[in-house]
C-alpha cells in the first residue's frame, strides 16, 4: 500500500510517500521545509517531488493521509486543500489524522506519559498528553503555557522547544509530525471509509466580518 502524507499544521511543510506492508512502514521518498509563510506555495511542489523520489507515479497511490492540526487557519487550508484534491482527481481515500497523534507516534518507546505541544501563536500552545504507549488521554487544547496544568514533564514539539522553562519540561523529539508518524496514526481507520478532512482550529479565526457603514446623512 502506497500512501502519500501531508501535514502543513506547524511551521513545516511535509510531504513524503510512505510503504505500508502489514505493521512494517517504509519511507520511500519525503520533502520537508521548515519555513511558516510557504505552506500554499511549496506543499504541492513537495507532494509531486516526494512522488518522483519513489520512483512512482500518482497513478500508484493507494490513498492519502492529512495532517488536520491543531493549527493555523491558513497553513491547514493549504495541505488539506491539496489533499482534497489529489484524493478527488484520482478515486482515492484521504484520511485525516490529528497532527499531534503523529507527532506521538513518532515519540521513542518509554515507560511514562508524555506531552505533545506545538506553536499556536500569540504566546500560546496546542497540547495534548498520552500515556506511554502513545494513546491520547488528553486534547487537544490550546492554552498559554503559564496556564497549563499537569504533571507530566516531558514533551514533544516545537511548543515543548519554544516554551521548556515556562512549562518546566523536558523537550524530546520529534519536533514536528513527519509522513511515517502521520501513516502511524492513521493507519487503524484503512480498514474504514475515511472521515471527512475537518480541520482542528480550536479557536475563531483573526480576520472578522466589517461592521456595517455608518449612515451618513445631510443636514
Amino acid at each position: 500500500m502506497l500512501v502519500l502524507a501531508i501535514d502543513t499544521s506547524t511551521p513545516a511543510v511535509t510531504a513524503g510517500l510512505v510503504a505500508l506492508d502489514g505493521d512494517v512502514l517504509e519511507s520511500r521518498g519525503d520533502r520537508v521545509t521548515v519555513d511558516p509563510r510557504a505552506h500554499g506555495e511549496l506543499i504541492t511542489p513537495h507532494a509531486l517531488e516526494a512522488v518522483k523520489a519513489a520512483g512512482v507515479t500518482l497513478r500508484d497511490l493507494d490513498a492519502i493521509v492529512c495532517g488536520v492540526g491543531p493549527g493555523p487557519f491558513t497553513g491547514l487550508r493549504a495541505g488539506m486543500a491539496t489533499a482534497a484534491s489529489l484524493a478527488h482527481a484520482l478515486g482515492i481515500p484521504a484520511y485525516p489524522v490529528c497532527s499531534l497523534d503523529a507527532i506521538a507516534a513518532d515519540v521513542a518507546p518509554g515507560e511514562a506519559p508524555f506531552l505533545v505541544l506545538t506553536d499556536a501563536r500569540r504566546r500560546e500552545v496546542y497540547w495534548a498528553a498520552y500515556a506511554a504507549d502513545g494513546s491520547r488521554t488528553d486534547g487537544p487544547h490550546v492554552e498559554r503555557p503559564a496556564d497549563l496544568q499537569t504533571t507530566i514533564k516531558v514533551a514533544a514539539g516545537d511548543g515543548a522547544l519554544l516554551y521548556a522553562d515556562a512549562l518546566g519540561v523536558q523537550p524530546i523529539e520529534p519536533r514536528f509530525p513527519s509522513p511515517i508518524g502521520l501513516v502511524k496514526a492513521a493507519r487503524k481507520d484503512f480498514d474504514n471509509e475515511p472521515a471527512p478532512l475537518t480541520p482542528l482550529y480550536l479557536r475563531r479565526p483573526d480576520a472578522v466580518e466589517p461592521a456595517a457603514r455608518k449612515k451618513v446623512t445631510t443636514p
